[in-house]
């Protein structure tokens, strides 16, 4: 096959890369620069997008033996992934721009203009598994997306937006490595220089790695008050958007609460600017409401009912909302215009609109969608 590997920079993409090599695919690899002014990301590996990163991509290209380019994805990364991030933060909601990176940039613009120019995949450093099994009654093969291997490195949460039809265009030779240890020395042995390159994290545009001094730059200064469940002012704040339900650090409350307890954010109200604080018990939560559903498992969890009222058959799950999260036991069925019902059957806490929530079987990705709203348990 003819195979587009995203070359990041980092050590996981060029082990990827070359295990697609190692496989016998023609393979070329792309660098996708995401900014024009490079400086507003992250140097010294700490991001996923600097100036250095481009160089080591290079770099393990001309190792690996493969051609190697740089595509400008700055205007698509800007309008999207960075736009959407604001605009969430604005409404009062909590995004996760990886989770919009995936699904815009490298599932989409990447994958789809590979698609055009005649290759057949794209290859990423993802940890993930896709499993393909038998299709009933001889049909095609259905390809299922899992978690990967190793656990502790598993990347599904962020990958399970990218739907059915890009899941059959994608390869993450990573899903099986028993660690990241493993992938280093696999690296170290190939001669990478990258093999001992630091993880990046945190947000790649976020070049100080301060979130809220990023959107307070982005979106102004909004003072506001701080209530609690009563409607009582009990702080003040200096934008809503920079607070999500179940913070509790700098909230600048100048008022204690009567039983002396920790308060937490339970709710951001945009319209109102007004960001209200509760006690921690206020943050259980007992039923999960999505919208924009993904289903990668349709032989699990069904067709989309007609109609307005009711939904489709219930159906087990493990329920996440956090990437790094911990999957709690589930119920949930589809809801007709795309929505998706889940009722929590275990400890669930501060759960924030705009969030990505994303359903397995075990291993498998059944599918995600963005929190809408939330019910008291």
């Amino acid at each position: 096959m003819r195979v587009l590997a995203a070359l990041s920079g980092g050590v996981d993409s060029a082990v990827a890369a070359a295990r697609a090599v190692d496989a016998g695919h023609d393979v070329v690899g792309v660098h996708m620069a995401l900014s024009r002014n490079r400086d507003q990301f992250r140097t010294g590996s700490r991001g996923c997008c600097s100036i250095e990163d481009a160089g080591d991509a290079r770099r393990a290209a001309d190792v690996l033996g493969i051609p190697y380019y740089v595509w400008d994805l700055s205007e698509r990364f800007e309008d999207t992934v960075v736009a959407d991030f604001l605009a969430e933060y604005a409404a009062g909601r909590t995004p996760n721009p990886c989770v919009r990176c995936n699904e815009h940039i490298k599932f989409e613009a990447l994958l789809d203009k590979a698609v055009a120019l005649g290759f057949d995949a794209v290859c990423t450093g993802h940890y993930a598994r896709v499993v393909t099994r038998p299709g009933p009654d001889g049909s095609a093969p259905v390809r299922e997306l899992h978690r990967a291997a190793d656990l502790a490195k598993d990347q599904s949460y962020v990958l399970a937006v990218m739907g059915p039809d890009r899941l059959a265009r994608s390869m993450f030779p990573l899903g099986d490595a028993a660690s990241k240890a493993q992938v280093r020395a696999e690296a170290a042995a190939r001669g990478l220089s990258v093999s001992a390159k630091p993880d990046s994290y945190d947000i790649c545009f976020v070049a100080d790695g301060d979130t809220q001094g990023f959107l307070r730059e982005r979106l102004g200064s909004l003072p506001g008050d701080v209530v609690d469940v009563d409607g009582r002012v009990v702080g003040a704040h200096d934008g809503a958007y920079a607070y999500t339900v179940g913070q509790r650090k700098g909230l600048s409350i100048g008022r204690p609460a009567p039983d002396g307890r920790p308060r937490y954010v339970l709710e951001v109200r945009p319209v109102s600017n007004t960001v209200v604080v509760g006690p921690a018990d206020a943050l259980a939560v007992g039923a999960v409401l999505g919208g924009d559903a993904v289903w990668l498992a349709d032989d699990v969890v069904g067709a989309e009912p007609a109609g307005r009222a009711g939904g489709a058959d219930w159906f087990a799950c493990q329920a996440q909302v956090r990437a790094h999260g911990d999957p709690v036991p589930a119920r949930a069925r589809r809801t007709p215009h795309g929505g998706v019902r889940v009722e929590v059957h275990g400890d669930l806490r501060g759960v924030a609109p705009g969030q990505s929530l994303v359903l397995y079987a075990g291993t498998r990705v059944l599918g995600q969608a963005t929190v809408e709203g939330t019910e008291r348990a």
